[in-house]
């Protein structure tokens, strides 16, 4: 199959994988879900695991999988967690690593892509989904420097 690049980048998207805190998991785990759905490659562009370390996901001169009607026009980041111990329950537990990690990464992005709006999932247009499980815009406009709440790695 061809790929057809983006179009253009307009959004810089903010995602969570939906696991329970203890889980930590990487970019070639997701990938192996997404196969496993019949889709061609992992859908997002980059997954920050818990430690903060950020792993490369599908190229970002390609479209994502990862906020319909939007995947042309937006590079896809995947924090690892965003569920309670349940396994369903929305929360924001992700570590400082990783709000350090994100913070550099869109940082680094929105010096490649200086138009490029960030959001949260969420945030998106028909998206009824609390993905990421916090809100990116306001702390994404709160200076930005500080990680959202002052989670801890799990125990």
């Amino acid at each position: 199959m061809a790929w057809k690049p983006l179009k253009s980048v307009d959004y810089l998207a903010v995602h969570c994988a939906a696991t329970p805190p203890k889980m930590d998991i990487g970019a070639k785990d997701i990938k192996g879900w997404h196969l496993r759905k019949g889709w061609i490659d992992i859908g997002y562009h980059y997954v920050i695991r818990r430690n903060g370390a950020i792993e490369n996901g599908r190229p970002t001169d390609r479209p994502g999988a990862h906020v319909r009607g939007y995947n042309h026009v937006s590079i896809g980041i995947c924090l690892i967690g965003g569920v309670a111990a349940d396994g369903k329950t929305p929360e924001d537990n992700f570590t400082s690593d990783q709000y350090h990690a994100l913070l550099r990464l869109l940082q680094d992005l929105k010096t490649q892509h200086p138009d490029a709006e960030v959001l949260g999932h969420r945030d998106f247009p028909n998206v009824k989904k609390a993905c990421p499980s916090f809100d990116v815009r306001s702390w994404w406009a709160g200076e930005n420097n500080e990680p959202a709440t002052e989670s801890t790695e799990p125990s």
